[in-house]
């Protein structure tokens, strides 16, 4: 993950370099972002990097939160919650609500759902309330959450995404939250999917109107306040040739429900349409063999972590180049997974595509006493 962070904080400047990279359609909002989450690459951006009031985007890191517990077995899925007053207190306030109330115990797996698809305000609380053991541990959490990610454009201070004046994120870095949950959590994933919920004889609709416009999308989550606008966390996934493509837009500030779904979708099929995703190494293929001393192996065989996809403009794939950077000297004992290179990737003009980690596939133990004390004069002379 460390390698995506590296590429979400990247500008696509890099990108637009060069001559022949497309250029994006006009969008109709005040900040926006469209990710390769399969090349780790930004495709497009505009103001990205602003703090802006995310609204229930927020909600993002506060269902991160509960599936981190989740996994770490401080919850079950079939748990009964309690209700708190603030929490029932949330519906004299925003209309966004999953309809829970003081007599009621819900489950983790109800407010989840609650949560993620009518974006409930009191079922973001009873669960701060439940995994924190109260709503400001938690918004703590959240907080030390981003600071370990990097989010340097994020600062929480309640769990429902409601304006107060130091809640802000960026597009960017929504962005990371939500790669995030796809990547760390694909089991929980699927609750962004759903259409509709039906909690205490209500029936609700997902307000992520492009789940039944394209069937390729498959979440992720909406956010409105006044001082945010209509916003939209879209992550569409469609089958290619080479393997299945994901792509990550988020929009904040757009004028309308219609809006934010409509610029989403225009962002979407314009990364797919206008760039290429190509598969240049298999994760298990060796990239590059080099030279070990002190080794029992004299060579060592390099590679990534996993596949390697890089984004290029539509036919310009052909054109790409790579190159190689290693330690050197290459000394053993080599682990395996030890990060020992970088693979670099650019286009024909020399404008950088991609940086992929590369690690030792296979450990190097040391040479015996004679083969070491060979090396050991050879590079004295090297």
């Amino acid at each position: 993950m460390k390698q995506l962070i590296a590429l979400l904080v990247v500008s696509a400047a890099a990108l637009n370099a060069s001559a022949q990279a497309p250029q994006p359609p006009e969008i109709a909002a005040r900040n926006y972002i469209l990710l390769d989450v399969t090349a780790n690459k930004v495709l497009a951006e505009r103001e990205a990097d602003a703090p802006q009031d995310p609204a229930s985007l927020t909600k993002l890191m506060t269902a991160y939160l509960v599936f981190d517990a989740l996994k770490q077995k401080r919850l079950t899925l079939d748990q009964h919650m309690t209700v708190s007053k603030r929490a029932w207190d949330e519906r004299k306030g925003d209309p966004s609500l999953m309809f829970i109330d003081t007599t009621m115990t819900p489950t983790v797996d109800e407010l989840l759902r609650g949560l993620i698809i009518p974006s409930g305000n009191d079922a973001a609380v009873a669960l701060a309330e439940g995994v924190g053991g109260s709503v400001e541990q938690f918004v703590a959490m959240m907080n030390r959450q981003a600071q370990a990610w990097g989010l340097k454009n994020t600062s929480f201070t309640n769990v429902t995404g409601l304006t107060q004046p130091s809640h802000k994120s960026s597009a960017r870095d929504v962005a990371m939250i939500a790669v995030h949950i796809i990547q760390d959590f694909p089991e929980y994933y699927p609750y962004y999917s759903q259409k509709e919920y039906t909690y205490n004889k209500i029936k609700q609709h997902n307000r992520n109107m492009l789940l039944t416009r394209d069937p390729t999308v498959d979440g992720m989550k909406t956010g409105y306040t006044d001082a945010a606008g209509y916003c939209l966390v879209a992550s569409a996934q469609r089958d290619f040739p080479n393997g299945k493509r994901r792509l990550i837009s988020v929009v904040m500030g757009t004028a309308s429900k219609e809006a934010r779904a409509s610029e989403s979708q225009k962002l979407l099929n314009w990364g797919y349409s206008a760039f290429d995703a190509l598969r240049l190494f298999d994760g298990s293929q060796a990239i590059s063999t080099v030279p070990v001393w002190k080794g029992a192996e004299k060579t060592a065989k390099l590679g990534a972590a996993g596949p390697v996809f890089v984004a290029v403009p539509r036919g310009e794939g052909a054109k790409l180049q790579t190159r190689v950077e290693h330690t050197d000297p290459l000394v053993a004992p080599l682990a395996k997974g030890q990060r020992v290179g970088t693979l670099k990737v650019t286009t024909a003009a020399g404008v950088p595509v991609a940086e992929v980690p590369l690690v030792v596939q296979e450990p190097v133990e040391l040479a015996g006493l004679l083969g070491r004390a060979w090396d050991a004069l050879r590079l004295w002379i090297k």
